[in-house]
This record gives structure tokens, sequence and C-alpha cells, in this order.
């Protein structure tokens, strides 16, 4: 979730090798073994992430011993964990709004998009499988997102708090002017205030992986269109602003005019 820009390494040793090598008659190219190792950095984040998480409130709610502090210190550093373990393989999306909302923003490949999702899905169900397979998890004890109060509640609490997360992102992530060593902790703390403020609520997932792999594995689909529809509303708003702010000589109607906040870059 920290930092998302195409890899001109890959496409540098791209250029200078054959593109198809055949061995034992399996062919690959550098591109996509790379591209499976991000997938596998991908799988590998997010199942920590949702284990780590969600197994914080399965505990909690079971045993009584995390307290809620203690869940949003877990979500802050879990994610600060797995950015700075995978962040230089994947770029640590961990989440479906991330990766669609810097593809639209150009900067991450729309053709890697589907393959990021599935990956980020695929790491949250397994997550969930294992807790579920590991605790007795009652309803009392579902360790998901649903409302609390309407759904209309948990929907702007979601498009909000996801509003901040891509905001924050966006600028420790993507400016050259911000600290980029200091992004991993810069966005679990994000994420240790969101749920603090929103997790009594909504429950403050700002992912579509985080409530989609619980409800599929316990079958719990109460309100998870909030889940899915917030957080990419809200992530896209929120870099969105951040580009729209960010440093450029041009005046901010020639700026939206021309799209060139789209690129997040300054315009000379």
């Amino acid at each position: 979730m920290a930092r998302i820009t195409v890899d001109h390494v890959e496409e540098e040793f791209t250029k200078t090798t054959d593109k198809t090598n055949c061995v034992f008659g399996i062919c690959s190219s550098p591109s996509t073994v790379t591209i499976a190792q991000k997938l596998i950095a991908e799988v590998i984040g997010t199942y920590f992430v949702i284990f780590a998480g969600c197994g914080s409130v399965v505990v909690n709610k079971i045993y009584g011993s995390v307290t809620f502090p203690g869940i949003c210190v877990t979500w802050g550093l879990i994610v600060m964990v797995m950015i700075y373990s995978v962040g230089h393989i994947s770029g640590a999306h961990f989440n479906p709004a991330v990766t669609i909302t810097f593809a639209i923003f150009r900067r991450f490949p729309y053709k890697q998009v589907p393959l990021y999702i599935v990956a980020q899905l695929m790491g949250s169900i397994l997550a969930s499988g294992t807790l579920a397979l590991v605790f007795d998890v009652t309803p009392n004890a579902y360790f998901g997102t649903v409302p609390v109060g309407s759904n209309c509640q948990s929907l702007v609490l979601e498009i909000v708090i996801s509003f901040l997360l891509l905001f924050v992102i966006s600028g420790v992530g993507t400016d050259d002017r911000a600290t980029g060593e200091l992004g991993g902790i810069v966005t679990g703390m994000t994420i240790l205030l969101n749920v603090l403020v929103a997790g009594p609520i909504s429950g403050a997932s700002m992912n579509p992986a985080r409530s989609i792999g619980p409800a599929v594995v316990k079958h719990v689909y109460k309100g998870l269109w909030v889940y899915v529809v917030g957080p990419i509303i809200g992530a896209i708003a929120g870099a969105f602003a951040y580009n729209l702010i960010r440093f450029t000589d041009m005046p901010l109607k020639d700026l939206v005019r021309s799209g060139s906040f789209l690129r997040g870059t300054s315009v000379k």
C-alpha cells in the first residue's frame, strides 16, 4: 500500500533478453516470473494482514484479552510490518481499492489489476479459513465486518476513512518530496487511527478483501456491498484530492481541464 510504480528494471531486463525461455517444455519470460513473484507476495502479505488483524478480533471476542485499543494497534502494526516486508516486491497493496485507485491514476498497469485482486482475495479467504479452523467462531465471535447501525452510516464512514488512507498513501508513497522510508509507519498509524474511530460502527474495513474473505468463509453477507463500494469510492476520492493539491505550476482550472492530475506528476 505504500509504493506503487512500474518496475523499470523489469522493462529493461525484458528488452535485453529473449521474450521466452523454454526449459523442459515449460515456457516463461522474465516478466512472467516477476509478476508471479508479485502475486505470491500479495497473497502472503494479505494473508498475514487478515490473519493478525481479524485474529485479534476473534481472540478478543472469545477470550477478552486483547481489548479494542489492542485490536487497533494490531491492525496498524501488521500492515506496517508487511509493507516493509514485501513492499519492494509487489508494492504491498493488500487491498483491491488501492490497486484499482493506482491503476486509475496511472501508477499501476491495468492488465495486472485482476491478477492482484484475485491474489488479495485468495490471501484473505485463506487467512479467514485458517481462523475458522483454529477457533470456534460462533456468530457472536464473527471476525468480519457488519454494520452496527444503518448501512448508510457505515457507508459514509468507510468512504471517509478510505479517503484519508489513500490521501496519506498518495502523499508518502507517490510523492518524491515525501520521506518514503516512513511510508510503512505512516500508513500503519493511519489505519490504527481509522480503526479507533470507525471500528465500533462499521468495523473500519477500508479494504474489500478484508470483508469478503470472512464473509465467504462464514457465509455472512449482511451489508457486504458497503465494504466493496465504500472503500473504492473513498480511495479514488482521496487520491484525486491529493493529486489536485500536488505541486504544479499550472493553474488549478487548467490542471483539471488537461487531466494532468491523473498522472500525479508535477507539470512544469
